[in-house]
């Protein structure tokens, strides 16, 4: 085993994670998720990739990261876990994370109430969980259209940052290499910039392991946090697919695999 100051090029900012408030079957709390990581031997994710189905505008809250919803509430995606035939996620609450928060297993068609408001879980992948709201004013609210396709940093973003609407989600996508074409995320501080707020970085690189950190932040929150990456593993930024296909010292090559 290697310890975590063999990783190379750890990221000066620490990814932190944040919120939700759901029902399903309790597993309390757990190991702070924006720690360094400790192993250098990723454990192999046994499948299916993904269990359930996505609705067109439904909420993609990605691994390791967390999405605003209407009326002040969130949810993170804080693990994952699949037996080879079926998979669940954790989902855990509050505006970032804390000791003793509360967290709950859930798999497609879970109901769970995030500060008020109900959602249905949609979908299970490795790489995200789809929320589909039940109220349809928590859906226009999800997809309104921002005041400004410009964004400005911090909270001002929450628009941009954290919607369903079609506009935005083209837009952030355009940033990206067409489909079939390869993105380069630098290691060593690296920042890639999507126009609509998001940015990414690569966190760490251990090269003995062939393993890489992948991250990203949004109105001063972590939406994405990827551990342990492998080339042919499958990561989501800004609602387009990516595959890892490649892993250096100095950079992770990710493919476009969706539209």
């Amino acid at each position: 085993m290697f310890s975590p100051a063999s990783r190379h090029g750890i990221a000066a900012a620490a990814l932190a994670l944040w919120t939700l408030t759901a029902c399903g079957s309790s597993s309390g709390g757990g190991d702070d998720p924006t720690s360094a990581p400790t192993t250098t031997q990723a454990a192999k994710d046994k499948g299916p990739q993904c269990v359930g189905e996505a609705p067109a505008d439904g909420v993609h809250v990605l691994r390791g990261g967390g999405f605003r919803l209407p009326g002040g509430g969130g949810v993170q995606y804080a693990a994952a876990s699949a037996d080879g035939t079926s998979r669940t996620a954790t989902l855990r609450d509050g505006a970032g994370y804390g000791s003793g928060q509360r967290q709950w297993t859930v798999k497609p068609g879970s109901g769970i109430t995030l500060s008020g408001h109900a959602y249905t879980v949609r979908q299970v992948c490795s790489y995200h969980v789809v929320l589909e709201p039940e109220d349809a004013k928590d859906k226009a609210a999800l997809a309104a259209a921002p005041e400004s396709m410009e964004f400005a940093g911090g909270a001002a973003d929450n628009t941009l940052c954290f919607t369903t609407n079609r506009a935005v989600l083209a837009a952030a996508a355009k940033s990206f290499p067409a489909k079939g074409q390869t993105l380069s995320l630098l290691a060593n501080g690296g920042v890639k910039q999507l126009p609509t707020g998001p940015s990414l970085t690569v966190s760490y690189i251990d090269a003995a392991a062939s393993t890489a950190g992948l991250g990203a932040n949004c109105a001063g929150i972590p939406v994405a946090q990827y551990k342990d990456v492998k080339v042919g593993d499958t990561v989501e930024f800004a609602g387009v697919l990516f595959k890892a296909s490649g892993l250096s010292e100095q950079a992770v090559r990710l493919t476009r695999t969706s539209e």
